[in-house]
């Protein structure tokens, strides 16, 4: 079985099963909406301040503190550093079974700064921005959280509710440190939300990814007097990329590769004895992208034979593609429909249609942000850390509009609707659809027992689950 069919597999199983357990009494959908909006402006206050801090992976000092503070306000134990990585943390409240894990995300990536307008505008200094919506992601699961305890406590239930503080996840791979530490060895569920441009429960497939920085390493000279002593580490870069490029006529169709030079000399009149290039390959299977990978290393290999040049690669991180549950994805698609969409006020309907006149080709168009997506599950391309957590936990998550319809994820229009009431908005409905689900699943045992049998199935009884970063330590310097 391909991890390509992994996602049709368990969807499959799942369509024999009865799919939604009880629905929630109206006093506990009420209490847990409510308690969502009495925690409203603090959440709100958080993801603000984490977008105008905009700290990059493993770098998330401040913003890290801003939810651990929040959640030990709210009743939390907070155990920070965890898993080597000093700005990772777990916040765990109640106790007993099922224990229910909420992921939450702080990291921003580097350059696109943008300013909360509708039009491309830098900010002055800052070369960073959330234009993945970690802010959000951060903020509104804490908030989730925090209202989940507060209704556990009111019901008297059991129940393990734990915060999951996950850095970097923007290529530095946080939750893949958490999971091989064997944080969510005790966990039941984990649940996770993400800011996008709309609003889906469906559960999707990804990417497996894996990257590293080639560092090549030559001999400097004078570029015009004396070139025939140099052997320039850049020519290898240069070499390596050139013939990556020719490696993508020969990949898997649904693989992807990509790369950035980082550090290319300092002075075309020196021939540079260092450079290095980022790269990353992306394929739905695993095994596929370790394939890929040993075929660029050939291609370092050869890159630094013919320059005259040596070569070494940090593998920075590895994640496994997202082992959807539909059990769960349903769940979440019951709750997504009971919160709804986004409504804008007149001031939020102005700025979308400044922004999506900046957008080019918009998938979709203004006024979805209103309507929640029917439940269809595909294939993505992108890659995220939660993979790791899925194949070792039974894992949901779910999309809500915290972007203009149309927007694309690492834009500088994501980065600037995150910034003022269009993400703050999606955001609370985020928090609202959390609290929800985990309530659901804390009601009605079967369904986390539905939820675990479809992840042993899909997974295999065969499954060992080795990291593709193998015993390495955590790359906290990756983004310097």
């Amino acid at each position: 079985m391909t991890l390509m069919r992994l996602g049709l597999v368990s969807l499959a199983f799942v369509a024999a099963l009865p799919l939604h357990g009880a629905e929630l009494a109206v006093r506990d959908r009420e209490f847990l909406v409510n308690a969502v909006d009495a925690h409203a402006q603090q959440d709100s206050e958080a993801a603000l301040a984490i977008w105008r801090l905009a700290e990059l992976g493993y770098q998330e000092q401040q913003s890290s503190a801003i939810l651990q503070k929040e959640l030990a306000a709210g009743g939390f134990t907070v155990e920070a550093g965890v898993a080597g990585m000093p700005t990772s943390f777990v916040a765990t409240a109640g106790s007993g079974k099922p224990v229910i894990a909420i992921l939450a995300e702080f990291d921003a990536l580097p350059g696109l700064s943008q300013a909360a307008v509708a039009a491309r505008s830098p900010i002055a200094g800052r070369n960073a921005a959330h234009a993945c919506g970690h802010n959000l992601f951060g903020a509104g699961s804490t908030g989730a959280a925090i209202a989940i305890r507060e209704w556990l406590a009111s019901r008297g239930l059991p129940g393990t509710i734990r915060l999951y503080g996950t850095p970097a996840e923007e290529g530095g791979a946080g939750k893949v440190y958490m999971v091989r530490g064997g944080l969510f060895d005790d966990v039941d569920v984990a649940l996770h939300w993400h800011a996008a441009d709309r609003n889906d429960a469906s559960q999707n497939g990804s990417n497996s990814n894996k990257s590293g920085k080639f560092r090549f390493h030559g001999v400097s000279s004078h570029a015009a007097a004396a070139p025939e002593k140099g052997r320039s580490a850049l020519d290898a870069v240069e070499a390596m990329d050139m013939m990556a490029n020719m490696m993508r006529e020969h990949m898997p169709q649904e693989a992807r590769m990509h790369y950035v030079i980082t550090r290319g000399g300092a002075a075309p009149n020196v021939v540079p004895d260092f450079a290095e290039v980022f790269y990353y390959v992306r394929h739905p299977d695993p095994k596929v992208v370790q394939a890929l990978w040993e075929r660029l290393m050939k291609i370092a290999a050869g890159a630094a034979l013919g320059t005259g040049t040596t070569w070494d690669v940090e593998v920075i991180h590895g994640a496994y593609p997202l082992l959807p549950n539909h059990t769960l994805g349903h769940v979440m698609q019951a709750s997504l429909e009971r919160v709804g969409g986004v409504r804008y006020d007149a001031a939020e309907q102005s700025f979308a249609e400044d922004i999506y006149a900046t957008l080019t080709n918009p998938s979709r168009p203004l006024g979805s942000e209103r309507v929640v997506q029917p439940y269809a599950p595909e294939q993505h391309y992108g890659s995220t850390d939660v993979g790791d957590v899925s194949w070792t936990v039974p894992t949901a998550g779910f999309n809500t509009a915290t972007w203009v319809p149309g927007t694309s994820a690492h834009s500088w229009q994501a980065a600037a609707a995150g910034g003022m009431g269009i993400g703050i908005k999606g955001m609370h409905n985020a928090s609202k659809v959390l609290a929800l689900t985990a309530a659901r699943l804390y009601l009605d045992p079967a369904l986390v027992k539905r939820a675990r049998a479809e992840f042993d199935q899909a997974r295999g009884a065969d499954f060992v689950y080795r990291p593709m970063v193998g015993d390495r330590a955590p790359p906290l310097d990756y983004r310097d």
